[in-house]
């Protein structure tokens, strides 16, 4: 109330204000404020601070009735009828809701939860029982490896042209078409038997010695097989899980299959020692160059054990159980149907054959 007395009296001086000027310009004088102009000015810089007080609503011209005053707050609380929430108890804006509708209602995307993706992989537990033994081997055979083996295999790389580490590839990969034939025979597979059979005689003939794989372009399939996966297939199905010195991931069953298989095999039936042994150190280095492309995927890993146990032991379970399903289901992925796994076989251990002389 006071304010509003010192806004009244303020335009009161106002009004009367250019008479006193003019009076005082006639009579010669020097125009000077009023004193109840200086009081008033005193009196308004003592005031306290104005306050959000009502204003005077304004009077209708035409019937004297007050008219609503809007309060300073009414501007700012006024919204767009088309922004404006909607009555109820949801407080979100007409775009708000239009903007959930298509994107969600703002929670973070699960993608566990999404049921637009296909059910996860059944992964089995690899059967481990003798881990405690299992992982100081396994860190001997990457120190050997590290020292001996892949410094070996990086010099055959630069050493040896491609095409030549190709046939070198061929020639062992085709002494092993004998073994896999008997195999896939014991397994009830004689389609298969015949072809690893049929790709032991062309690449033998006309491959030259096995350097040359000729059978592939007759579409002859190369499938590998050996008596651990035999033994899976007559019914050994989980075996547990065995790092051998210097012959890496295995299972117990087929450490069994590695000694059945061992009889069967060329390179064991060579009597001159120097040249056996030479074989079997050429094949041990072509098979860790082979094993090179995958040494970066080890490379970081949390740890090295668990990752080469689980890969290898998936791999291995698909090609005991799995591979029945190569002729029928086309969906595979490529990495499941590639029959190249270089893996250190029984007949590349330099080892006296029983029936030698020596």
């Amino acid at each position: 109330m006071r304010a509003h007395g010192l806004a009244l009296a303020l335009a009161g001086l106002l009004a009367t204000a250019p008479h006193a000027f003019a009076q005082a310009a006639a009579q010669g004088a020097e125009p000077a404020a009023p004193a109840a102009v200086e009081a008033l000015a005193v009196e308004v810089a003592e005031a306290p601070p104005a306050t959000n007080a009502p204003v005077p609503a304004p009077v209708d011209a035409t019937g004297g009735t007050p008219v609503a005053a809007a309060t300073p707050t009414d501007a700012a609380t006024t919204q767009d009828p088309a922004t404006a929430p909607p009555t109820g108890t949801d407080a979100r804006t007409n775009a708000e809701r239009d903007f959930d509708a298509l994107y969600g209602n703002g929670e973070p995307y699960n993608p566990v939860a999404d049921p637009t993706l296909p059910p996860a992989a059944n992964v089995g537990v690899a059967y481990d029982p003798w881990e405690r033994y299992n992982r100081p081997m396994h860190r001997f055979n990457n120190a050997v490896d590290r020292t001996v083996a892949r410094p070996l295999a990086r010099a055959y790389v630069r050493a040896v042209p491609r095409p030549v580490r190709l046939g070198v590839t061929n020639f062992f990969n085709n002494l092993g078409q004998p073994v896999s034939a008997v195999n896939a025979l014991l397994q009830g597979k004689p389609r298969q038997a015949a072809h690893s059979l049929g790709r032991f005689v062309v690449n033998s003939t006309l491959g030259i010695a096995g350097l040359f794989d000729p059978a592939s372009d007759a579409k002859l399939d190369n499938r590998r097989e050996d008596f651990g996966q035999t033994l899976g297939v007559w019914g050994w199905k989980r075996s547990r899980y065995v790092e051998l010195p210097l012959f890496g991931p295995r299972t117990l069953r087929d450490t069994f299959g590695m000694a059945a298989d061992a009889p069967l095999s060329p390179v064991r039936q060579i009597e001159e020692d120097k040249v056996r042994v030479g074989l079997q150190g050429l094949q041990l280095v072509d098979v860790r160059a082979q094993l090179l492309a995958i040494d970066s995927l080890r490379e970081g890993a949390e740890d090295d054990y668990t990752l080469v146990r689980d890969a290898w032991m998936q791999r291995r379970d698909y090609q005991i159980f799995g591979d029945r399903q190569l002729d029928s289901d086309q969906t595979l992925p490529d990495y499941l149907k590639e029959e190249n796994n270089p893996l250190v076989p029984i007949d590349a251990i330099p080892v006296t054959p029983s029936t030698g002389n020596n």
